[in-house]
């Protein structure tokens, strides 16, 4: 692989922001979630749980899974009005979306917010016109490119910068190694070493953690790759909570404040222990 420059501890703490008394929930970011599916209702449940943990001043959630997001987060709103940032198509399959569902996600890829775009709405990406932020797996990615009628068998990197560019937008492409490539060709990576990951429902989280960081006003480069930094870490420490053991993925979401938090306290003092 051409290897980017690893993205730091210093970089993440470069972007973060804590709130100030002169703060309220619309300063703070407010995100919009359009997740989940009959078929993967807990993709909507994780992604509004991460954003909540990565500081959301608000998540309005606006799929299929109201009941349950609600059973699990009850301050996370219902109902429609003003976003910042859009996280669409976690939990979504392209095959199976109604003409509602892709009528919904049309709209969102054609507004001014920035929007991530995962899983079952990459399909549509070829004619959006909303700042983009792709978060493709590595077969994901494939099918995209065919789709774009860009070449297969490119080295991950190479294609993560040629899709970028392609597509206007930043493309976070997930991995032991995640690379994120931006649209002017800027390429950083990040490795988390948290392998217990590879695991259902954390791409979902790290969606989450995307969207309340675009919607906070950062740059879409640094909020993708920031968001892949703290995923990581993330990761880490909720192994940690089993000894190095097995995580699950709403264990991610629900340790990705505490990984916040020790980030910026460490803007007093010394790095802390990841």
């Amino acid at each position: 692989m051409t290897a980017g420059t690893e993205w730091t501890h210093a970089d993440v703490a470069a972007l973060l922001r804590a709130p100030t008394d002169a703060d309220d929930k619309y300063s703070r970011g407010v995100v919009g979630l359009l997740t989940g599916s009959a078929r993967y209702p807990g993709a909507a449940v994780l992604g509004v749980e991460a954003a909540w943990r990565a500081g959301a001043g608000m998540v309005r959630y606006l799929g299929p899974a109201r009941a349950l997001v609600l059973a699990r987060r009850p301050e996370t709103v219902t109902a429609a009005g003003r976003v910042q940032a859009w996280v669409a198509g976690s939990g979504m399959d392209a095959a199976h979306r109604s003409s509602d569902e892709s009528a919904a996600l049309e709209r969102i890829l054609a507004g001014e917010a920035p929007v991530v775009v995962d899983a079952g709405a990459l399909d549509l990406v070829s004619a959006a016109t909303a700042p983009l932020v792709l978060t493709p797996h590595d077969r994901e990615h494939a099918a995209l490119r065919a789709r774009l009628g860009m070449p297969g068998n490119a080295e991950r990197a190479a294609a993560t910068r040629e899709t970028a560019a392609r597509v206007g937008g930043v493309v976070l492409l997930k991995g032991a190694t995640t690379i994120i490539a931006g649209p002017d060709g800027a390429l950083r990576t990040v490795t988390s070493g948290a392998r217990w990951l590879s695991t259902a429902g954390t791409g979902d989280v790290l969606a989450g953690i995307l969207g309340a960081l675009l919607a906070g006003g950062g740059d879409p480069f640094a909020c993708a790759a920031s968001a892949a930094w703290l995923h990581g870490r993330a990761g880490a420490a909720a192994s940690r909570r089993h000894g190095g053991g097995p995580l699950v993925a709403l264990e991610v979401a629900e340790e990705t404040a505490s990984v916040i938090g020790r980030v910026l306290e460490s803007r007093r003092g010394a790095e802390p222990r990841p």
